[in-house]
């Protein structure tokens, strides 16, 4: 079982608090993180995902009883948001082929070719990223979180510029994900992207409200 540990966790921008005394503990399924826009949703989950380094506090990944390295955590990891942008000189493919490289991982074809599937990419597959629509784009976010079969999967706003079909295939994801041997998270203020959720932690009142 996958477990996420949060110890006392602030984090600061120069004179602002973002986080502050941030106590949590998940293992295994869906975790949702709400708050309002600004509330520090993004922060925590940048701090979960080793983007961003804790003011102050510790962030435990365990897989049982062993304590996972960042190392290991971030090959285990898939992360996607809206902020997260992907070459735009590149197309589906080749920028998935590229992430593969960088994690020293040799996917298969029809493992990238199956995402691009499965995310409904198939037809603009070749085109640039820069050329897609926003909702393309965000698409192929989630198929860069998702291709390499990660047990830890960090969303933030999964949702965000996806029409209905797309807001459908987020709902597959998390399904895929209701385990206990995988954990993923969600950041949202989006009440449809919550109710998806095992458990919800608001980061405003710091303490799981469901």
């Amino acid at each position: 079982m996958i477990t996420l540990q949060i110890k006392r966790l602030k984090k600061s921008f120069g004179t602002r608090n973002i986080l502050r005394d941030l106590t949590l503990e998940h293992a295994g399924g869906v975790l949702g993180i709400s708050g309002s826009n600004g509330s520090g949703k993004s922060t925590l989950l940048k701090c979960m995902a080793g983007l961003l380094s804790p003011t102050r506090g510790k962030i435990i990944w365990k897989d049982g009883s062993e304590k996972l390295s960042r190392k290991t955590v971030r090959l285990r990891m898939g992360y996607a948001a809206p902020y997260v942008n992907l070459y735009d000189e590149l197309n589906s493919f080749e920028n998935l082929r590229f992430l593969a490289n960088v994690r020293h991982r040799k996917e298969p074809e029809g493992q990238i070719a199956k995402w691009i599937h499965k995310l409904e990419l198939q037809e603009v597959g070749l085109q640039p990223f820069g050329n897609l629509s926003t909702g393309q784009q965000q698409r192929l976010r989630l198929a860069s979180a998702l291709f390499h079969r990660p047990r830890i999967l960090l969303l933030d706003e999964p949702g965000s510029n996806l029409d209905e079909a797309g807001k459908s295939l987020v709902s597959d994801i998390v399904r895929n994900y209701r385990d206990d041997h995988k954990l993923l998270v969600i950041a949202s203020n989006n009440r449809r992207e919550l109710d998806l959720c095992g458990r919800i932690f608001s980061v405003e009142k710091q303490q799981f409200i469901c």
